[in-house]
């Protein structure tokens, strides 16, 4: 299974051809996992930029995500709510653990994924027009997923197993970097294709204070938690995600 296939089997709904999960899947995932980011971010671009003409900035953007959560099966959503009941619980970090995975969410979770999604809506319906707000939230897809393929960088796991477990430490320091140099310049290059040098500065801004806020995160979720779980994953690509839009719409 090349990378981009084994990305789109394990985050996606999109059936692919059967395939052993183990840990050599999972690293050829996280290489391929902001391309895929990429692609599925471009898609619903498209339909944000169709929405957008048809009806307006606020339900191109909403629609936009919400194609991002269909294809992803809302995967990384339940994941930033759980993890937001986990820490908002502000109980030790074996039982902020175990909140997080229980199947219900409880209100600390719901009211941060509302505000996520709000957040993230509201930053795509304020950008300029329709073509550089598809860009962004191609942008944004491609840089939350590359959160994830530089945090499993990391060998510090919070279990000894589950589905969390298997990407942590699975790639390399050499391929995270290539990887993200390589994301960037397309991020870039998209952005200043659809509107300039003004847009590839804002995309670059955006880049840079997801880089922050997420490297601020994940250590967050370290010291707290002690280790890395797909919920705190999840997490980690909305918070980046976030960030790279709101710092992309308020640069433009």
């Amino acid at each position: 299974m090349n990378p981009l296939g084994a990305a789109t089997g394990l985050f996606t709904v999109i059936p692919v051809r059967p395939f052993d999960v183990d840990r050599g899947t999972a690293r050829r995932a996280m290489a391929g996992f902001p391309w895929l980011g990429l692609l599925i971010g471009a898609a619903a671009g498209g339909v944000l930029w169709g929405a957008w003409h048809l009806a307006g900035p606020l339900l191109g953007a909403m629609l936009g995500l919400a194609v991002v959560a269909a294809v992803t099966g809302a995967l990384h959503l339940d994941g930033v709510a759980d993890t937001a009941d986990g820490l908002g619980s502000r109980r030790p970090p074996e039982e902020a653990l175990r909140i997080m995975r229980k199947s219900d969410v409880g209100p600390m979770g719901v009211a941060v994924l509302v505000l996520v999604l709000l957040v993230d809506a509201a930053a795509l319906a304020s950008m300029p027009d329709a073509l550089l707000g598809a860009v962004a939230l191609a942008g944004a897809a491609a840089t939350g997923r590359l959160a994830v393929t530089l945090a499993t960088t990391s060998h510090r796991s919070a279990r000894a197993e589950g589905f969390g477990a298997l990407f942590v430490g699975v790639t390399r320091p050499v391929t995270a970097a290539l990887t993200a140099a390589a994301v960037g310049v397309v991020i870039l290059g998209a952005a200043w294709w659809v509107g300039g040098l003004g847009a590839a500065l804002a995309a670059g801004i955006g880049l840079a204070a997801a880089s922050l806020v997420g490297a601020l995160w994940a250590w967050h979720l370290l010291r707290r938690l002690g280790g890395w779980t797909g919920d705190t994953f999840g997490s980690l690509i909305e918070v980046t995600q976030l960030v790279f839009l709101v710092a992309f719409a308020l640069a433009t």
